[in-house]
């Protein structure tokens, strides 16, 4: 989607009434549940197109794709797209002159509130905020050089946020004050006040917005708040331990963090390598990935987060989300496996779901069973607040040969019996269409369900 001066004023305006008004940071205890409505959208980062898909749930399609590249601005071959009829590789496109485009996208999160979210480019050390509803990147500006007859893009892109070397997974706090975005090329944590990032994207300020850095384990990959909001979770992908900060706000919500313990987690992560937490909705426990130990971890969120259980997942399965489900006819688990298999239906290569029962009790619990996702390395996956439909993303291409072939896609489950997931759909991804040529959707990372106004899984 090529962006006009219509959607630009119209997002711009948007904006400024919510930092005047504070809309981006809506306590989350006030919100009420919402029903599925027209906004709902899934977002999904394209770690090699540096593009965020947008999904209607309500079609099953992509609506528009998000452009975070920067190419186009000019009409001068070393910001386009496509230089003398050769479409560039990966490598050659981040590496164009002047290009100042997003590098590797990967990480997001939403506000508690729904109406933000918080993009990471890992390879540009940055951060970017989505508003929900426009579907805008905060901080374009409408581009000077976008004359009649001139084929360049209508905005420029905002630089984001520079935050320090691979923002890895960005999440905001419990009352949507801040943005805690851990540093996996760094052993720190910056900490950003929303409503001062919000201001300084608008302001194209693009450095010193950090509020503070908070020092960590080696190769932190993500924080994730227990549910009152008191304590934070933070996890490495370089050594075998997790740390638990007390968040300690102050009396305007701002936070204080102070080390709490170190949990060492040797004998479940004996390579040190924890991509992925997430609580599960009653707040009493929190899950972990253990990627290269092929396992899932569970511990509880307060005490002395003694572990619950340990989920031997089989070889190179190589976990890497997580996410539950819970609705009248079962509450489980989900894990993505990033390995692909052969052996699914229609003799079509697909990586697989490991389903835990969360109905057992803790110490007792399994894989129950497995389903195949209908795509190939599967990676992030969310649910629709009624918990009856599962989102998955996945990182590499459909082979030759299939309704898909050469797309990276989105596959889309009835969840409604958690148990017995049934599959729905396959969504290819597409294009990004820029003036000078088609840019496809490649890799495919997080995922996120969104329903602005509506509490998120972080409120």
């Amino acid at each position: 989607m090529i962006l006009t001066r219509r959607h630009f004023v119209t997002g711009a305006t948007t904006i400024a009434t919510a930092l005047a008004f504070g809309q981006f940071s809506v306590q989350s205890r006030s919100l009420k549940p919402k029903k599925s409505t027209a906004k709902d959208c899934i977002f999904i980062c394209n770690e090699d197109s540096n593009t965020l898909s947008v999904i209607n749930p309500l079609t099953n399609q992509v609506e528009t794709t998000i452009n975070l590249t920067s190419f186009d601005e000019d009409a001068r071959p070393p910001f386009r797209f496509v230089t003398g009829g050769v479409m560039p590789t990966h490598a050659a496109m981040i590496s164009k002159p002047l290009y100042h485009g997003a590098i590797h996208i990967h990480g997001s999160a939403p506000s508690p509130d729904s109406r933000l979210l918080a993009v990471t480019g890992r390879g540009t050390s940055n951060l970017y905020l989505i508003d929900v509803e426009t579907k805008r990147v905060i901080g374009n500006q409408l581009n000077p050089l976008a004359e009649p007859g001139k084929v360049v893009n209508s905005e420029w892109l905002s630089s984001g946020l520079l935050l320090g070397r691979e923002p890895h997974e960005p999440t905001f706090t419990r009352n949507g004050k801040e943005l805690w975005v851990t540093l996996r090329g760094e052993n720190r944590i910056a900490i950003l006040e929303v409503t001062a990032a919000l201001s300084a994207l608008q302001q194209g300020i693009t450095t010193e917005v950090v509020r503070q850095y908070v020092r960590t384990i080696a190769g932190p990959a993500q924080v994730w708040f227990s549910q009152d909001g008191q304590t934070a979770f933070v996890i490495s992908q370089k050594v075998p331990i997790v740390e638990v900060f007390e968040v300690n706000p102050d009396q305007r919500g701002f936070s204080r963090p102070k080390l709490k313990t170190r949990l060492d987690v040797r004998k479940y992560d004996p390579f040190g390598f924890t991509p992925f937490q997430k609580t599960t909705p009653d707040g009493q426990e929190i899950w972990f990935s253990h990627k290269l130990a092929d396992a899932v971890s569970v511990r509880e969120t307060n005490g002395s987060y003694r572990v619950l259980d340990f989920l031997a997942l089989g070889d190179r399965a190589r976990p890497n989300h997580l996410e539950f489900v819970e609705n009248a006819q079962g509450k489980v688990a989900y894990v993505t496996l990033a390995r692909v298999d052969d052996r699914s239906g229609g003799g079509v290569a697909s990586s697989q779901v490991a389903i835990v029962d969360r109905s057992v009790s803790p110490g007792k619990r399994s894989i129950v069973s497995t389903f195949f996702t209908h795509g190939r390395e599967a990676h992030g996956l969310w649910t629709n607040p009624e918990n009856t439909r599962l989102y998955i993303a996945h990182e590499q291409d459909e082979l030759p040969g299939t309704p898909a072939a050469g797309q990276t896609v989105c596959t889309v489950f009835d969840v409604s019996t958690p148990h017995k997931p049934t599959f729905i759909v396959q969504i290819p991804l597409g294009e990004l269409e820029l003036p000078s040529g088609k840019l496809r959707n490649k890799k495919s990372i997080n995922l996120v369900y969104v329903r602005p106004g509506a509490p998120s899984q972080t409120a």
